[in-house]
């Protein structure tokens, strides 16, 4: 399996397993201080934004970050929303066909990253209904820390 194959089949395991019951402001807010947590338990300077539904119900920017952490989030989200896949994995689907996502997806890219760090926030039986960000390290960490704290608070609120 490809480098690109195998990367693709990880994030899409991912999203299949990472599913909520449910998501409210609330939780929310549970889930984007859990990430503010593990961040500063490592010292990562990174900015969090949590959406649904077009309303920003989270956002924290940890000492060292600036407002290009907050551009990235936006542009990281809007490829969320628009093909309903974290924005990793829609990266890695355009380099394994030979093309970069600023060239070939034909979006502008100061509005649209395919760069890790965003996850679609999916409710059982709903669908996508937002999606979680994170901006500040390379790509498949900022990937890596919004993964393990969805799989810490899925294991916390089951």
């Amino acid at each position: 399996m490809s480098e690109h194959a195998e990367l693709i089949s990880r994030i899409e395991e991912q999203e299949r397993r990472l599913r909520l019951p449910r998501f409210d402001n609330d939780d929310a807010w549970r889930l984007g201080c859990l990430i503010a947590d593990l961040a500063q338990e490592r010292g990562a300077a990174v900015t969090i934004g949590i959406h649904r539904a077009g309303q920003r119900l989270f956002h924290r920017a940890l000492p060292g970050t600036s407002p290009d952490n907050d551009a990235w989030l936006e542009r990281k989200c809007r490829v969320v929303e628009r093909y309903g896949a974290s924005s990793f994995l829609v990266g890695a689907r355009f380099r394994a066909k030979g093309a970069g996502f600023e060239e070939s997806s034909r979006l502008d890219p100061d509005r649209y990253a395919a760069h890790g760090g965003a996850f679609p926030l999916h409710v059982t039986g709903t669908g996508v209904i937002g999606a979680v960000a994170v901006s500040g390290l390379p790509q498949a960490e900022d990937h890596a820390l919004v993964v393990e704290a969805l799989e810490r608070y899925l294991a916390a609120t089951a």
